[in-house]
């Protein structure tokens, strides 16, 4: 027997019985009519009552609040993944703002840490440094063939939490669900990748429910070999795939960026994604304070790939104010591991230079924070706590509207907490952070809401833009258009508030709108595959994935 899937508008074998209720994104559980359970053979291997997938809904949301605590909790909800994907998504979708912080930061951190120990079965690819030569027949084993988003990572710095090897694959896996349960990507067209190359954690070496190579990390021209069959490989099973590159540590993450970005369709979203994220917030900001960006002078805590990466869209975004290069790169500090990012520092790597402006020596962001007298304060450092009450204050004594991003993942590690900064500047301080924190009461009675920062407001309109015209690229210009669409969708609710993003129930909205302009962008560089639409923003709605229930007779 056959169905046409109009998902997917491929035809393909339609499993029957067991094998049918044991397919993921075809299980339909209780769901199933009198007549699919007749002509499918599933007569006896269900209860008999058909209920709805509402009546299904409400059985998951008794049982996801039951759980004792937010592991427990990733738990149910990744068991249900694996077992009724259209029901997974359903549940997600509806009820977005609890389900996120579950299914993706803060708890997948915790359930990284502890993936070999709460493992219940496999969910995307292991490709192995002993898969070497034969990469291509591993990626045969993928049972889908028209694969479209890609999230990689080789785990060595997952979210603030560090080496963590193929236990880090819980972070491709909660980002590819953001994709679809986000923008509307269809479940069946994402593949998350592990590269498994070993880990230096010791931890996880002795640990014997550790589910990677016990093995330390393969480095140098190993390493680079083993990346590029991965990439050619990948290139040639699945030519229409972007190839996302997530938590790799920065001496690979902006050198691998570099070596294939203008090669195949790529990006780094720790890089990139949270660049335009920020950028949108500052954008945000800029409703509160007045004025335009280049009136701003930026000083970030964390010069790794998220800090420089914000850095460097933001002086794009300030050269459109007028600026020339050189100026806008001005406006940008660091403060590293080291102090000052300075000229006459010796230890800088390549991707901090163009940020060393001539400066004495500062051993500390206090001191940096005093001497500079920035207006916006950036934490990507992944040290938690260190946006001081001290340093918060001062701040505030600077500037009427102080700006204080507090961006570091998970929740625990983050620069300062959203009631910190809100009680040490007096309630005057625009806040967002990367992990969600609860509103905060004043002791005047506002309530202020804080921002989340979060990567998932941009990547997953960025993949659906480029997957639905077949962009051939992946280009900074896209991050910037993404970030102008982003703080477009701030209303004044959120303003009044002073929310510097647009609520996560709309989440789905913006992903659309960041989609159109992604897309828009690939026609006018030429870079898009599928005929230009008339009207490109509909032409995206239509290609975002409901999780509805399909009938099969």
């Amino acid at each position: 027997m056959t169905i046409m899937d109009p998902e997917r508008t491929t035809l393909k074998e339609m499993p029957t019985g067991m094998d049918l209720l044991h397919d993921p994104l075809l299980n339909q559980g209780t769901a199933f009519s009198a007549e699919e359970r007749e002509e499918l053979g599933l007569r006896g291997l269900l209860p008999p009552r058909i209920l709805t997938q509402q009546d299904q809904v409400k059985r998951v949301l008794e049982n996801f609040y039951k759980k004792p605590n937010d592991l427990e909790k990733y738990v149910y909800m990744m068991s249900l993944e694996g077992r009724n994907e259209n029901l997974f998504y359903r549940v997600v979708m509806d009820n977005i703002e609890t389900m996120m912080p579950i299914i993706y930061t803060p708890t997948v951190g915790q359930a990284c840490v502890e993936f070999g120990h709460i493992f219940q079965r496999p969910r995307g690819l292991y490709i192995s440094i002993e898969d070497r030569g034969e990469i291509d027949e591993v990626l045969a084993n993928w049972p889908y063939e028209d694969v479209r988003v890609i999230v990689v990572t080789d785990g060595e710095r997952i979210l603030g939490l560090g080496d963590l090897g193929t236990s880090g694959m819980g972070i491709p896996v909660g980002k590819l669900a953001l994709y679809t349960a986000c923008a509307g990507i269809h479940p069946s067209t994402t593949l998350p990748i592990t590269l498994d190359v070993g880990t230096n954690n010791e931890r996880l070496l002795h640990d014997p429910l550790y589910l990677g190579l016990p093995q330390e990390r393969v480095t140098g021209a190993e390493y680079d070999d083993f990346v590029e069959e991965f990439i050619t490989a990948v290139s040639r099973r699945f030519p229409r795939a972007v190839i996302q590159f997530e938590d790799f540590a920065n001496h690979n993450a902006f050198r691998l960026l570099e070596k294939y970005r203008d090669r195949v369709t790529t990006f780094n979203d720790d890089i990139q994604g949270t660049a335009s994220v920020t950028v949108a917030g500052l954008l945000g900001a800029l409703r509160l304070t007045g004025g335009k960006l280049k009136d701003h002078k930026f000083l970030f805590l964390g010069a790794g790939e998220a800090g420089i990466g914000i850095a460097d869209l933001l002086v794009a975004a300030l050269r459109e104010e007028g600026l020339s290069e050189k100026k806008a790169r001005q406006l940008c500090w660091f403060v590293d591991s080291r102090g000052l990012v300075e000229s006459s520092r010796t230890d800088l790597v390549a991707h901090k230079l163009p940020y060393a402006h001539e400066h004495a020596p500062m051993a500390t962001l206090a001191d940096a924070v005093r001497e500079l007298q920035p207006t916006a304060l950036i934490g990507v450092s992944g040290q938690p706590q260190t946006f001081t009450q001290e340093i918060v204050e001062e701040m505030a004594r600077l500037n009427e509207r102080p700006i204080i991003f507090s961006l570091s993942n998970p929740t625990s590690k983050s620069e300062c907490t959203a009631e910190q900064a809100y009680t040490w500047s007096d309630g005057r301080a625009i806040f967002a952070s990367g992990s969600p924190f609860d509103p905060v009461t004043l002791p005047d009675g506002r309530t202020l809401v804080p921002g989340q920062g979060n990567n998932s407001y941009i990547f997953p309109g960025i993949g659906l833009g480029v997957t639905t015209v077949g962009a051939r690229r992946v280009t900074d210009e896209m991050f910037l258009a993404a970030a102008k669409a982003l703080a477009a969708q701030v209303d004044e609710d959120d303003i009044a508030v002073g929310r510097v993003y647009p609520p996560l129930t709309k989440i789905r909205a913006v992903s659309a709108r960041i989609a159109a302009a992604v897309a828009e962008l690939a026609y006018e560089s030429g870079l898009a595959v599928e005929p230009r639409p008339y009207n490109t923003l509909a032409y995206v709605k239509e290609h975002m994935y409901e999780p509805n229930y399909l009938s099969f007779v």
